[in-house]
């Protein structure tokens, strides 16, 4: 099969086995230093991915995504506006709700919680009926005054399914011969839901009849709208693309209770991305390093090449090639033992004994986006890398190398 001059002597060269036994170590070392630093990558890049995405399903499935307040709208405004929202395409669904800020007590403890009153059970903004562990959630929609809490808050309040807790509200409160007093009612736990994340300390659920009953609101008070959107992580643009129909109402989004949480995930993968890439830029490195000995090294039969008719340019490309070569075989050995690691992590960790998460999995998620460039960024900077050693051969002056040959 034809192939150009340039490619045949630089493969030549790249597979050649003799030769400077120093050099051929410094290409295997930049070759394994690309293949570790890759596959270091990319089970970083799976593992972060993994829990960015458990973190958007578990913790934004359970709140609003975008809040909009009634205040003093009226419900039939409210239920215009819901429907207004409902036929932007970014707009999953949108659902009638109320939240309060309420204590959970027992004879045992008590805990600050968000209270959230729902009103549509088969909402599917609400992830948390998937998250039922024990219990009946339609109980907790259907019925006057019973609750869901997560399993964490079940054992520290030392309670569980069936027994009473006290929700004391004290944002709504009314003054008697003893002074001012919140409200409060006795509530049934009826579901316990985990999502095995933070928001579990933090949320409890009841019907929004219930809870506007606590909060001592009038029948006919409008409730707030509770957005939930495809994609939570664009909730500026679709802010922005609602614009004239939210303009008159007060507007708050999850990125107001949660965005610290998810800029600091993102913010520790990209650390950890530009750390690990320093690995493979080292071993970049050394394909300059051997690229330009290997030069040095071949002086000789560089001016041979030259005066049997290859053109700088050509020489040029044939140190090109190799290097491009190593860069190559180190990414594709990498991405592929990258992409094994990550599937197998949690097996390798149980081989090893290791138990990071008390017995839970670590979640991986792959982004063929994410991989693809960190991949291309490796050949790219490999590329680069063989500029230099190349140009220096290209300079290679045949007269005084042969002078005395």
């Amino acid at each position: 099969m034809f192939q150009p001059v340039s490619l045949f002597i630089g493969l030549r060269y790249s597979r050649s086995s003799k030769g400077n036994a120093f050099i051929s170590f410094i290409s295997f070392f930049s070759i394994a230093g690309i293949a570790i630093g890759l596959m270091a990558l990319f089970t970083v890049s799976s593992v972060m991915n993994g829990f960015e995405n458990n973190l958007k399903t578990n913790m934004l499935g359970l709140i609003p995504h975008i809040e909009v307040s009634a205040e003093d709208n009226s419900k039939e405004t409210m239920l215009q506006l819901k429907q207004q929202l409902a036929n932007s395409q970014d707009v999953k669904q949108v659902n009638l709700y109320r939240h309060g800020e309420a204590i959970l007590q027992t004879n045992q403890d008590l805990h600050g919680v968000l209270l959230q009153g729902l009103y549509d059970e088969g909402s599917s903004i609400y992830n948390v009926k998937d998250k039922i562990v024990a219990g009946n959630w339609s109980q907790v929609m259907d019925s006057n005054y019973h609750i869901a809490i997560s399993r964490y808050l079940s054992r520290k309040l030392g309670i569980s399914l069936g027994d009473k807790v006290r929700v004391i509200m004290p944002n709504a409160s009314s003054y008697t011969p003893l002074g001012r007093v919140p409200s409060q009612r006795l509530f049934t736990v009826a579901a316990l839901y985990e999502t095995q994340s933070e928001i579990d300390m933090s949320l409890a659920f009841t019907s929004g009849y219930s809870l506007g009953r606590v909060l001592k609101l009038a029948k006919s008070a409008a409730p707030n709208l509770s957005v939930s959107l495809y994609e939570p992580f664009a909730v500026e643009q679709v802010l922005q693309s609602q614009l004239a129909i939210l303009n008159d109402y007060t507007v708050t989004d999850w990125r107001a209770s949660q965005g610290t949480l998810f800029a600091a995930v993102a913010m520790e993968k990209r650390i950890m991305s530009m750390l690990l890439g320093l690995i493979v830029l080292v071993a970049v490195f050394n394909i300059v390093s051997a690229l330009t000995m290997m030069v040095s090294e071949k002086q000789s039969e560089v001016a041979i090449l030259q005066t049997l008719g290859l053109t700088p340019l050509q020489v040029q490309h044939v140190f090109m090639i190799q290097g491009l070569y190593n860069g190559l075989i180190g990414t594709s050995i990498g991405a592929l033992l990258g992409v094994l690691l990550s599937s197998n992590i949690n097996e390798l960790l149980n081989m090893l004994g290791i138990n990071l998460l008390a017995g839970v999995s670590l979640p991986v998620k792959f982004d063929v986006m994410s991989l693809s460039f960190i991949a291309a960024g490796s050949i790219a900077m490999s590329f680069l890398a063989t500029l230099y050693p190349a140009r220096k051969a290209a300079k290679v002056n045949p007269a005084e190398v042969l002078r005395y040959e």
